[in-house]
């Protein structure tokens, strides 16, 4: 397992342990989850680019529709 250091501003900090702590986690799981989410967007994101490229209009607007279902 890597370590990551990263410099925040104090309130930025604060405000991330206060989300840790409303949800009973430490702010090194907290990042890890946020983490995770942010690369699976990533993913989704570069996924739906291959397809565009092949020109599958279809999954392409399923893709969409999906993501639409979930915001």
């Amino acid at each position: 397992m890597a370590t990551l250091t990263i410099r925040l501003p104090d309130d930025k900090h604060t405000r991330l342990k206060e989300l840790a702590q409303s949800r009973g986690i430490s702010i090194n799981k907290l990042m890890e989850e946020m983490s995770t989410i942010v690369i699976a967007e990533f993913d989704a994101y570069n996924r739906f680019k291959v397809m565009a490229s092949r020109g599958d209009v279809q999954a392409g607007l399923h893709i969409l529709d999906k993501l639409d279902t979930q915001t």
